[in-house]
């Protein structure tokens, strides 16, 4: 006779349809507030978590990367790729899933989908840089690339930042119609430009988010006035930025991880002694963040892996009392956990 899979065998996961369900139930831009808050609560507590730059596995095509940290109770993990050509063939650039799991076992606690999870954390990451880094009483953003990612990043900004107007530029003029069509309704004054010079025009956040792997060059020295700040988070990986390097050395430059950022940030195109804050020190008031209206200000962010953390524990417990999950039989539970194998038999 079997017995039944015990509590901890049965992991609760969250597919991608429980994942919109969750974000529609609260409200998409209380998610992103609320996201923005838990990321920068774990960023008060930086020095807590164990931190490695990710492991990916560079190709032609793309790249596929694992992002672990923990904090010494609760381990995560997130699979993520970037192929940007992918697009092309009607596929995602980015997907991704992660798992929670307790350090005092080893046992999963949470495995879930992390293609929109990854644009909810992005954006809310950006903001919180954006809350600490960009001009007081900004009201309009340049969004520069408008994929996947650009929407969140409009709202998060709105929502954190008060920004009330946004300037939208891409190479493919269907990419900005789609954007501009999605933000309709959301409260925002959405301005469709024909370049990248026109988009940035009276903008105090600049936010550049590209995917193209090469060394490009999106914003140009002559187009950052005084004051503004900059949100690069198109540059992910080796072999791939948006900024001319003339831009680096007028501004101050802050990162999530410097050993990650300096191979694959904007700053991997400078000396590597080039000065960077690390954000967690602005968060802490540990180092300072804007210091006056005219400083040029970077946040060259890569993402890492404790903005994962800090969202999956979000969304676990934010399904409390809900029924946004199924529970999976993914661990193999034996009465003796000596004996595998007779569990094995006893299913026959």
């Amino acid at each position: 006779m079997l017995s039944l899979p015990s509590n901890k065998a049965m992991v609760p996961f969250v597919s991608v349809e429980n994942m919109m369900r969750l974000v529609h139930h609260l409200g998409v831009e209380t998610v992103l507030a609320e996201l923005t808050d838990a990321i920068e609560a774990d960023f008060r507590r930086w020095e807590s978590f164990d931190k490695t730059p990710r492991i990916a596995s560079h190709s032609g095509n793309g790249v596929i990367e694992l992002m672990p940290t923990s904090d010494g109770t609760v381990y995560s993990v997130k699979y993520v790729n970037g192929h940007p050509r992918n697009t092309f063939n009607g596929l995602q650039t980015v997907t991704a899933f992660g798992l929670l799991a307790e350090v005092a076992t080893g046992y999963p606690v949470l495995l879930a989908e992390m293609t929109m999870l990854t644009a909810l954390r992005t954006a809310a990451t950006s903001a919180m840089a954006a809350r600490h880094l960009a001009p007081k009483g900004v009201d309009t953003m340049a969004m520069i690339g408008n994929g996947a990612q650009a929407e969140f990043q409009a709202l998060a900004m709105k929502a954190i930042c008060g920004i009330d107007s946004v300037r939208l530029y891409d190479i493919d003029p269907r990419a900005t119609a789609k954007t501009s069509r999605n933000l309709d309704g959301f409260g925002l004054n959405v301005v469709s430009c024909r370049s990248a010079e026109a988009a940035v025009e009276r903008a105090g956040i600049i936010t550049t988010c590209t995917a193209e792997k090469q060394f490009a060059t999106i914003l140009t020295d002559n187009m950052i006035g005084p004051g503004v700040h900059i949100n690069a988070i198109g540059g992910d990986c080796p072999g791939k930025t948006e900024l001319h390097k003339d831009i680096l050395m007028r501004a101050e430059t802050f990162v999530e991880y410097p050993p990650q950022t300096r191979i694959e940030g904007e700053i991997q195109q400078m000396p590597a002694n080039y000065p960077v804050t690390e954000l967690w020190k602005v968060v802490t008031g540990a180092a300072p963040g804007r210091r006056d209206a005219r400083q040029i200000t970077v946040f060259d962010s890569v993402g890492f892996a404790v903005e994962d953390f800090s969202a999956l524990c979000y969304v676990r417990d934010r399904l409390s009392g809900t029924d946004f999950c199924q529970r999976l039989d993914m661990i193999a539970d034996p009465d003796d956990p000596r004996d595998l194998f007779g569990m094995l038999q006893r299913a026959r």
